[in-house]
């Protein structure tokens, strides 16, 4: 494990190093968390033990700012301090902090809970898991490219908009968000069960083919559903079961399956809808050419309580460059790998 250290007094920096080195780990060293998040930005770092006060930026605001960055991974946070109080456990949890150790700290404690860390950073192959099921239901369609890691990040800017609208919106924290965008890429995971005659037809489907590939929804429903029934609190498979029923609901009761209705649609189907949409007008596909940003931006605007639910359109509004920004990095990406 390569583990990031941050402190501003260099006698305590060198105790976690010796300790940590010892124990058989690589260690960068920062002193204040300004630094460390450059070190975060060049290097893939995985778990940062950090001291809570520190000029500049203290350890708790540095909890803020990794919570708010875009990463490829998680990254599990340990505030090193003084203060025990349950006030000051409740101020570091809720700055995205996941655990503690007391200052002075007790090697032996502080490689327990190194090890506690390695175990929470292994249960991400889970997400990696998830994303390697639906690249193979994805992989069926040669014309979606990187389809799935725009969507999740159109969902994800989308979510992080809305979590600004406490009053509206105050289930969508940081956990909320990175379940959105980790679970969103199974969206049409249902499309595994779907025959080839219609997922691979060259052209618009006739009404009997759109019937069939309407079934996508509640098969992938399904599948996720039968692991809910084992693992009933697993909030993962929850929203990716609810986005994979509902992300073809309209807000005004024309979608499918089931033509559910406003708020009877869940907030992560109503989110993913608008990413899936604005990507399938954005990108080229065998029966039609990608349209511009702007012109599906109007086509969205119209659609504002019909299609879309027009919270999640003035979000989109809101979150319009980051969203072009999306669509060229990958595009880019593209490129390059043609």
């Amino acid at each position: 494990m390569h583990i990031l250290i941050v402190d501003d007094d260099d006698v305590s920096l060198e105790a976690l190093r010796h300790v940590l080195t010892e124990a058989g780990h690589e260690v960068t060293s920062a002193h204040d968390g300004a630094e460390a998040l450059g070190w975060l930005r060049q290097e893939r770092l995985r778990l940062v033990i950090t001291d809570w006060e520190m000029p500049s930026m203290d350890g708790l605001e540095l909890c803020r700012r990794i919570r708010a960055e875009e990463t490829d991974g998680y990254v599990y946070v340990v505030l090193l301090t003084s203060h025990t109080s349950g006030d000051h456990v409740v101020e570091g949890l809720s700055a995205g902090a996941d655990d503690f150790i007391k200052k002075p700290f007790d090697p032996a404690e502080l490689r327990v809970r190194v090890r506690a860390g390695e175990r929470i950073l292994a249960l991400e192959t889970r997400d990696l898991a998830i994303f390697a099921m639906a690249k193979l239901a994805e992989s069926r369609d040669p014309e979606t490219g990187a389809h799935l890691e725009r969507v999740r990040s159109y969902a994800r800017l989308l979510a992080e908009r809305l979590s600004q609208d406490h009053r509206r919106f105050g289930e969508i924290d940081a956990a909320y968000i990175r379940l959105v965008y980790l679970t969103s890429p199974l969206h049409d995971i249902g499309k595994v069960g779907l025959p080839d005659h219609v997922l691979l037809k060259p052209g618009r489907l006739d009404d009997r083919e759109f019937a069939i590939m309407k079934t996508h929804t509640t098969i992938g429903a399904e599948v996720l559903e039968a692991e809910l029934h084992r693992f009933p609190e697993a909030a993962f498979l929850r929203m990716a079961h609810d986005i994979a029923l509902t992300h073809h609901e309209r807000f005004d009761g024309g979608g499918y399956p089931r033509g559910l209705r406003g708020e009877e649609i869940a907030l992560c189907g109503r989110i993913v809808a608008l990413a899936d949409v604005y990507d399938a007008l954005t990108s080229k596909r065998v029966y039609k050419q990608a349209i511009a940003h702007d012109v599906a931006t109007g086509m969205i605007r119209v659609e504002s309580g019909g299609h879309f639910d027009p919270r999640v359109v003035e979000a989109f509004l809101a979150a319009e460059e980051a969203f072009v920004e999306v669509w060229d990095r990958f595009r880019d990406l593209e490129l390059s790998v043609a």
